[in-house]
């Protein structure tokens, strides 16, 4: 079992509940941190002292602090966190249940397990802690489906863009000047139809309006 594990949760009560979750799993070193920026530090002084974490538990979002934090999110302090080491096992216990976002992180981040705040949470974290050990990737059940069929289709941000302005009522020719005001490519006429025509049909949208409320329901925009 893992020797050394970091929390990062803002909560409190969350975190004392998964500290005694973890500790049951016999893992000797369990330590905790209540925002982005402190378990950074605690990951980058135990790599340079030679005593790394095999670890990281987060959530994704965390309150606001007086203090201004480099990084605000979950996602940020795991992405820092494998740039800073590779080999880092991450696990995501969030509340967040969004198809798309579920998919980027498990795909894009590579995380390890997502567990989702629940209920039964607490326990599927201790499932997830033992797949991810065994090396076995870990999904709530509930949320599988984010990572198969039709929400399995990888979007991007630059699929992200266009939706979002349509959604503001755009048409194609004022999507393409607003990518190549970004300086976003591809900015074409051309581009932006057919990449709206793909999206359409992997969402099974007949038309723009439509395709707006899909992608709403999916958490896209």
């Amino acid at each position: 079992m893992f020797k050394k594990v970091l929390i990062a949760e803002d909560a409190d009560f969350m975190s004392s509940g998964i500290k005694v979750a973890l500790e049951n799993m016999q893992i000797p070193n369990v330590e905790y941190a209540q925002y982005c920026d402190e378990a950074f530090l605690k990951l980058k002084k135990a790599w340079l002292d030679k005593e790394p974490f095999d670890l990281l538990v987060s959530d994704l979002s965390f309150k606001d602090n007086i203090h201004k934090q480099r990084l605000e999110s979950g996602e940020e302090l795991i992405a820092e966190a494998k740039k800073l080491q590779p080999t880092l096992k991450t696990v995501v216990f969030s509340v967040e249940d969004k198809p798309y976002r579920i998919q980027q992180l498990c795909n894009e981040l590579e995380v390890n397990a997502y567990v989702w705040k629940s209920n039964h949470g607490q326990r599927e974290l201790k499932k997830a802690v033992q797949n991810v050990f065994n090396g076995e990737f870990f999904i709530t059940p509930q949320l599988a489906h984010a990572l198969r069929d039709k929400e399995a289709f990888e979007i991007t941000d630059y699929d992200v863009f266009l939706l979002e302005h349509l959604a503001e009522g755009l048409d194609q020719k004022e999507i393409s000047e607003a990518l190549k005001n970004k300086d976003i490519k591809p900015s074409s006429v051309s581009s932006v139809e057919k990449r709206l025509k793909l999206l359409k049909e992997n969402f099974n949208a007949s038309n723009p309006t439509q395709l707006i409320a899909i992608t709403k329901d999916f958490g896209l925009i």
